[in-house]
């Protein structure tokens, strides 16, 4: 646009910046970078920063940005850069042994033992749908700003035959990556995506919508989440540390997260008929985010008490709540008949003030610029007072999954953005 311009970010980022910047398109892009971390530091200290040396060039940060803001665009600033995406659809024949060290080698597992996807094997699987083995499922990024990379029908396949899945599972599979988000994100705190499968298809692959639904007691489950998992990895080219994903601490949900609602045993409206679907529909619902959980049980006779603290502390990612079909019954029995009363009743009763909504990291690096846009219901929230009290949460944000064995009136409230709910009948 004519304006000189550098970026700056702290410098445990560095690969990452420069990385999305060569993707972008500007592989001369000017940066400068100052320590992290930049978050609970006094004025002092961040001063300190600004006077002191850029840690990844080893030169003074002012000379840095000086330096980048007078520099003249030269022809490569200018032209800027292409790559070939395209990957081989087979590898040289080898040992067993050596193509598993490759896999490894290349990233293409997620380093648990994997079933190597030969081409009787992904014949075999594509056996599961009726779909061409080219058609495009959809595209997938590792996080914002970067490039979507585009998948088929076989390259799910492959990495269904990689998670160990059966090819009766596969259009649930299919179902899971035409939703095209990652579910392996590269956010500082990510974890897998929330799935949660409906309709007929639960009974037909013998899924576990029980005792354990969510733990690995079950092939379906487990490998259905896991093939999702290795397509976001294999299908947006990440998941490489430093570079595509920044999960600060990691996290062991990135390996599979995906189970079936107990509809039948559920006193309520299952999710995907809630989502406009029919009873006799078999879909994949997707949640992001679930960086923070919360558990209880009940409802005893401080739910409610218990239901607000658990809900404020989800921050600024709207909840999921999951719970044995028990919670359910007792919640209907004090007269929460159905999930929209429930979902009604968080809306309402999630609330905090203004001060305490915005003091929160995520809502000030995510939320916060949408407020300053004027986007709707966060411009509101901005606006109040310190001390006035906001809602937290629009209904359409608030989800309810009824899953569980009934062995234990138990509830998790997931911090999750809902994302989309995909036919599986489509993928057949």
């Amino acid at each position: 646009m004519g304006v000189p311009s550098i970026a700056v970010h702290t410098h445990v980022f560095a690969r990452v910046a420069k990385s999305t910047a060569r993707l972008r398109g500007f592989p001369t892009l000017r940066h400068a970078f100052v320590p992290q971390p930049v978050v609970g530091r006094t004025p002092d200290e961040l001063r300190g920063y600004i006077e002191g040396i850029d840690p990844v060039s080893n030169r003074p940060f002012m000379q840095e940005v000086i330096e980048g803001l007078l520099r003249p665009l030269s022809g490569a600033d200018l032209t800027g850069e292409s790559f070939e995406r395209t990957t081989p659809r087979l590898v040289p024949p080898d040992t067993e042994a050596n193509l598993r060290k490759l896999f490894e080698e290349n990233r293409w597992t997620d380093f648990m033992p994997i079933v190597l996807p030969t081409e009787e094997l992904v014949a075999d699987m594509l056996k599961g749908t009726s779909q061409p083995p080219d058609k495009v499922v959809g595209r997938m990024r590792a996080g914002n700003f970067r490039e979507s990379w585009e998948y088929t029908v076989e390259k799910v396949a492959v990495n269904a035959v990689m998670a160990g899945a059966r090819p009766e599972y596969l259009p649930v599979i299919l179902a899971l990556c035409a939703s095209n988000q990652t579910s392996r994100q590269g956010s500082t705190t990510s974890q897998t995506c929330l799935s949660v499968i409906n309709g007929p298809i639960r009974e037909e692959i013998g899924m576990n919508c029980g005792i354990g639904a969510m733990g690995p007691y079950n092939h379906a489950n487990v490998t259905i989440g896991r093939a999702y998992s290795l397509l976001s990895q294999n299908g947006q080219g990440g998941s490489e540390p430093g570079i595509t994903y920044m999960g600060t601490l990691g996290n062991p949900l990135a390996y599979s997260l995906c189970f079936g609602e107990n509809e039948e045993r559920s006193p309520w409206q299952s999710l995907h008929v809630q989502k406009g679907f029919r009873q006799t529909d078999s879909t994949a619902t997707v949640f992001v985010g679930n960086r923070y959980v919360h558990e209880g049980f009940g409802p005893r006779d401080t739910w409610e008490e218990k239901f607000r603290r658990s809900l404020q502390a989800t921050a600024y990612l709207p909840p999921c709540i999951v719970m044995d079909p028990i919670v359910a019954r007792l919640f209907a029995s004090k007269g929460i008949k159905t999930k929209q009363d429930l979902i009604d009743w968080v809306v309402a009763n999630a609330r905090l003030p203004a001060r305490e909504y915005w003091d929160d990291q995520w809502m000030q690096t995510l939320i916060r610029p949408h407020a300053v846009a004027g986007v709707e219901p966060y411009a509101s929230r901005l606006k109040a007072a310190p001390d006035e009290i906001v809602q937290m949460y629009e209904p359409e944000e608030v989800n309810v999954v009824v899953v569980g064995g009934e062995t234990q009136g138990a509830w998790k409230i997931f911090g999750a953005d809902y994302v989309t709910t995909v036919s599986v009948d489509a993928w057949r």
